[in-house]
């Protein structure tokens, strides 16, 4: 692909590689380091002038250092000319505390989906999909589930839960129906992983056969990965907007759908000035 250059920050390196080898390129070289104040210092180690340039940087790790460095990184490539930047994110920092300060962007924004991946994990692996009901662990993620249930012609439940506060769940209440059947709980992150652990011993205790979990950003911080252990799921799926090597070295009911593909067909998406909603109801082959 003529006048395009893939940057990675130093977030998540395997992801941005992967999406480098599936549009045939070589990720462009970038020295970061710090200075002795913990400054963050980048260097673009080539030219850029009149290029295509997009920037990997996921929102984990070192959160607040990977934001400035992605800030950095973009500001270096703007006074080098470059004609269009993009900034990649696979999983957006900061996403949670919104809900009362709805963030607006001056510039075009795509906001991409797993549910098309996760679609199709569900129907290559679990066998009973046919027989299932989507599960979301709280009233906010109804529409995400609605929507998984439609597209596979099954059930949907949701657990409403009472919070007392941030981080600590109080009583839950199933609606829906999961006896004899496997549910599956539906989310977009699963940090400290109390909500969807106890959502699982809900949907046991309510006579659902099997539990599955499957969540777009699995954060796991804190007690997340023994929680898991103990918990009555047969997989903990999560996609790789965030690095999980470690995690499954702890746990093996994590497995990973790899959503480098939708990210890469993006980029090309973008960079032809092709339409992105294709990737709404589709995983690229």
């Amino acid at each position: 692909m003529p006048n395009i250059k893939i940057f990675s920050g130093s977030s998540h390196p395997d992801l941005s590689q992967k999406i480098a080898d599936r549009l045939g390129l070589e990720l462009g070289k970038v020295v970061t380091k710090k200075f002795s104040n913990q400054e963050t210092c980048v260097e673009i180690g080539e030219s850029v002038r009149g290029e295509d340039v997009y920037i990997v940087q996921s929102g984990c790790g070192e959160i607040n250092d990977n934001l400035m460095e992605l800030l950095i990184m973009i500001n270096a490539c703007k006074i080098a000319s470059a004609s269009r930047v993009t900034a990649v994110i696979p999983c957006f920092p900061y996403a949670r505390q919104d809900k009362k300060d709805k963030g607006f962007f001056d510039i075009p924004v795509d906001n991409l989906y797993a549910e098309p991946a996760v679609l199709k994990w569900i129907k290559e692996n679990i066998n009973e999909w046919k027989n299932c009901t989507i599960v979301s662990p709280d009233a906010g993620g109804a529409k995400r589930v609605t929507s998984i249930a439609d597209r596979l012609n099954v059930d949907f439940a949701l657990i409403h839960k009472e919070r007392k506060k941030a981080n600590e769940v109080d009583r839950m209440v199933l609606v829906g129906d999961v006896k004899d059947r496997v549910a599956i709980l539906v989310d977009d992150m699963a940090d400290t992983c109390g909500t969807v652990c106890h959502a699982a011993d809900k949907l046991v205790s309510a006579g659902a056969t099997k539990v599955y979990a499957i969540l777009t950003h699995g954060i796991f911080s804190g007690p997340a990965i023994s929680r898991i252990n103990n918990a009555n799921f047969e997989a903990v799926v999560v996609t790789n907007t965030i690095p999980q090597e470690d995690k499954i070295k702890h746990c093996n009911k994590i497995q990973v759908i790899d959503i480098s593909m939708i990210l890469a067909e993006a980029i090309r998406r973008t960079h032809n000035g092709e339409s992105v909603s294709y990737l709404f109801s589709h995983v690229p082959l």
